[in-house]
């Protein structure tokens, strides 16, 4: 590693006195950096040049990992500010990088593409249209194991919605959605539910048992770079580290953080309202005069409803990850576990409550199956202009300073691009935020079709000719309008597996409301509605039974894959054992050469 830092450094200096228009010197990088437009050279570069170092023992993912680490790693322990910079102000455990970043000093830090690797995946993955897997394997390698489990999933879930969708189609086709006869759907529904996610945790432990992260333990979780504290000592690893009293954690997330969440809650239940007057309007308009014009009119509200459930979820989302910031969580996992809880919790409900509230208050399955229609289509429909088309127009008016250099490297496209060049386009890309909001969308799209897809079967279909587009649009955007994300080591989905089952269990309930309260049998309890509410709630219950056993029947880890864990916790043990008993024999024989 030294030496692949050393490279690093030359290869820094070569770059900087190439496309230094003033003079700077190599011992002037950091005011370089700060007056000139290539404030992005600091750190991304280093992780370009060990990308290839270990290409027989790691890949370029974990490389890049371990060069994010150590930087984010650095804190600062006697220092009152950046040298060079007063206004740059550290105190002891302050996150260095974190400060560069924040005052503008390091602007941008991220691994440069590999040309040739990145071609190749190119056209295994997404250039050529073909009814094949993806390259999980390639992906890993060259993005880490956390992007490959989330195409991973989002290729699973495509395959297993096949059969929803197969099924969806003539009940849709030849009126076999009729509400007498979509017992059987919900039915299905149900079972479908529980052995999808069983069978993925099965999939996702043989990918990761392959990639070495199943066993990856996380009991020594490193402090994440943003959280800061007093310097202490940390007991268990003997190094320093900021240290930050967890009363004070729990105060501001008690406090502040769920107060401000229920406030979030109330006002997307007052705009929801607002959208059943408007509905309510828009149907008395139809009723008066029934028109084409007015037909449309109904749709309307609906439609612009979907567009205000977007907008706000996005608004709050950039209010959950400030709250969860200023929380001040020690470890990275304990961060994106409140954040996802927060998001999951308000998008949940702005999402889905205005459904609920048709199905079970209004009862109006008509009015339920055009509100889901809707907002499920509008949904796709904005997605995939918010995460493909939007960010290839913008990377499109980004390039037209640089056009010339983009038609260059068009023209010399089988060349090796300089390397000045080459971090000036990539540095103008935008930034991948992660899977976050990826897992997010798969999460709205898997509720959507578990809790109310009965009364619409082509949601399956829908949300499969939606993933079958996300996973090219995903992996177009990865190779060429994003910059490389730093690998992000996972061993599975992590927190967005309980999301998901949890979906799954209110699946459950959903759907054998929405059995009981089909025509169908409801005619076998015609005197009484309170039988038909106990009855239900008693199917409801023997199915969450079966369904938590057949969860604890499935194993999660495969038996050939928990076999070869125990050989290798066994040989491990063994070749403690010998270890030891080398230590012994030496140590005896080195006291009996001294008698």
């Amino acid at each position: 590693m030294g030496a692949g830092l050393y490279g690093a450094n030359k290869c820094f200096r070569h770059v900087t006195e190439r496309v230094s228009t003033d003079g700077c010197g190599a011992e002037d990088l950091v005011v370089f950096h700060h007056q000139t437009s290539f404030t992005r050279l600091f750190a991304h570069l280093t992780c370009s040049v060990l990308s290839g170092a270990g290409d027989d023992f790691l890949s370029m993912a974990e490389c890049q990992y371990i060069i994010k680490h150590q930087l984010e790693a650095l804190r600062a322990e006697d220092e009152t500010h950046v040298p060079g910079y007063s206004q740059a102000k550290l105190y002891p455990g302050k996150s260095i990088i974190r400060r560069l970043q924040s005052k503008g000093i390091l602007v941008q830090m991220f691994p440069l593409h590999d040309k040739e690797e990145l071609k190749r995946l190119s056209f295994s993955w997404y250039r050529t249209v073909r009814l094949s897997l993806q390259p999980l394997d390639a992906i890993r390698r060259y993005f880490g194991e956390g992007q490959a489990l989330y195409f991973g999933f989002l290729e699973y879930f495509t395959i297993a919605l096949l059969p929803m969708a197969v099924l969806g189609v003539p009940y849709y086709l030849f009126d076999w959605e009729n509400y007498d006869k979509y017992v059987l759907f919900a039915v299905f529904n149900l079972v479908w539910c529980t052995v999808l996610l069983e069978v993925w945790k099965r999939y996702s432990a043989t990918l990761a048992y392959c990639w070495g992260t199943l066993s990856r333990k996380k009991a020594f979780e490193e402090p994440r770079p943003g959280f800061h504290g007093v310097l202490g000592l940390n007991p268990v690893t003997g190094r320093k580290e900021p240290v930050f009293p967890s009363v004070s954690r729990q105060l501001r997330i008690y406090l502040v953080s769920l107060p401000f969440v229920l406030l979030c809650l109330y006002l997307s239940l007052y705009v929801m309202m607002i959208y059943f007057q408007l509905e309510g309007w828009a149907l008395s308009v139809y009723d008066e005069d029934p028109t084409l014009w007015t037909e449309v009119l109904t749709y309307i509200p609906s439609i612009v409803y979907a567009v205000v459930i977007e907008a706000v979820n996005l608004l709050y989302r950039y209010a959950a990850e400030f709250l969860t910031e200023w929380e001040n969580h020690r470890r990275e996992s304990s961060y994106q576990n409140h954040l996802v809880l927060k998001v999951l919790v308000f998008n949940f409900f702005n999402c889905f409550a205005s459904l609920f509230y048709i199905a079970f208050v209004m009862q109006d399955m008509l009015l339920l199956r055009q509100s889901l229609a809707t907002l499920l289509i509008t949904s796709q429909v904005l997605n995939q202009l918010m995460e493909a088309f939007l960010p290839y127009w913008l990377q499109r008016r980004r390039n037209k300073k640089m056009i010339r250099k983009v038609l260059r490297r068009r023209a010399i496209e089988e060349k090796e691009l300089p390397l000045a060049e080459q971090v000036r386009l990539e540095a103008d890309m935008n930034t991948y935020l992660g899977t976050f909001d990826d897992y997010l969308e798969l999460f709205l799209l898997f509720g959507y079709v578990s809790l109310f897809s009965c009364i619409y079967p082509l949601a399956a279909v829908l949300v499969v000719l939606n993933n079958i587009t996300e996973v090219y649009s995903d992996a177009f955007k990865m190779c060429k309008l994003f910059k490389r994300p730093f690998a992000d080591p996972a061993g599975s989905i992590g927190v967005w597996q309980l999301a998901f089952e949890t979906i799954s269990v209110i699946a459950v309930v959903t759907n054998c409301a929405l059995i009981g309260m089909s025509p169908q049998v409801k005619a076998y309890f015609p005197e009484s509605a309170t039988q038909l509410i106990l009855w239900t709630v008693a199917v409801e219950h023997l199915l969450l039974g079966f369904k938590f056993i057949l969860a604890f029947l499935i194993p999660d880890v495969p038996k050939h894959i928990r076999v070869k864990l125990a050989q290798i916790e066994f040989e491990s043990l063994e070749a403690l054992k010998k270890k030891k008993a080398l230590y012994f024999s030496e140590t005896e024989s080195k006291i009996n050469d001294s008698v």
